[in-house]
């Protein structure tokens, strides 16, 4: 029952409402858009799934071939493949529907900040994807089939392949965020430039560590993301320091 005495209180829970239903309207519509992109790709599940598996089956000993150890894989794993995807290419328009979202409450120079920023997460992401498939996969791989001992029969599962990676793509994808994340850091006031640069060598060290976190055990896969971390770093302060040269005007 609503508290006639007290209307405040139901005009200041109004606008939260509001807010939950647009914030739930634009999750509905970035489920619909994954949904929409997904059923058309389901149809070329396996092609796609053979296209990722590429970078490992031109190092494979000839006769070889990669396995299915579980029953539902052979259908469960090029699924999973395609609505992975599925977000991937849907990226660009979620990360719409939260700008829509946030955008109102920001002020103009904000936005003048935050749509620069948020384009280049993007394609940031997209090209550490990309690097992870075209250089990455072939160096690890045929490292990999190379150090096999001889008499063991090279066979990877299709399952235990695809977590690999995606957990290699999702590693390289946040990695390659490091530039936003160092501009964000630089902007807010967090932080400054020459502290940034001060504590250069721990960052490179960080980057080693964090590359023996993310990737599989061994000496290429790590060198090969903590580099680019590292030189993202430096492109980070870059323009951090560029944006700090180039102030905007902060009124309407």
């Amino acid at each position: 029952m609503t508290d006639q005495s007290n209307p405040d209180r139901v005009d200041e829970g109004q606008p939260l409402i509001e807010h939950l239903i647009e914030l739930r309207s634009r999750v509905l519509n970035s489920v619909l858009a994954v949904l929409i992109i997904f059923l058309p790709l389901f149809y070329f599940a396996n092609p796609i799934y053979e296209y990722l598996a590429r970078p490992l089956m031109v190092y494979l000993p000839e006769g070889s071939s990669m396995i299915a150890t579980q029953v539902a894989s052979p259908f469960l794993t090029p699924f999973k493949l395609t609505l992975v995807l599925a977000v991937f290419i849907a990226i660009p328009y979620i990360l719409h529907q939260i700008w829509s979202f946030v955008a109102p409450g920001l002020y103009s120079n904000e936005k003048r900040v935050a749509i620069p920023l948020l384009v280049s997460s993007i394609l940031l992401f997209y090209t550490g994807i990309a690097f992870a498939f075209f250089v990455v996969f072939p160096i690890v791989f045929g490292f990999f089939t190379a150090v096999a001992p001889e008499g063991v029969a090279v066979t990877p599962d299709i399952h235990q392949y695809l977590d690999f990676v995606l957990k290699l793509f999702f590693a390289f994808g946040i990695a390659f965020e490091i530039p936003i994340a160092t501009v964000l850091l630089v902007w807010s006031g967090a932080t400054t430039i020459d502290n940034l640069k001060r504590k250069r060598p721990y960052v490179v060290v960080g980057c080693f560590v964090v590359g023996m976190l993310l990737t599989p055990p061994d000496i290429v896969s790590q060198v090969l993301l903590a580099l680019p971390m590292w030189i993202l770093f430096e492109s980070g302060i870059f323009f951090a320091a560029w944006i700090k040269n180039n102030p905007q005007e902060t009124k309407e």
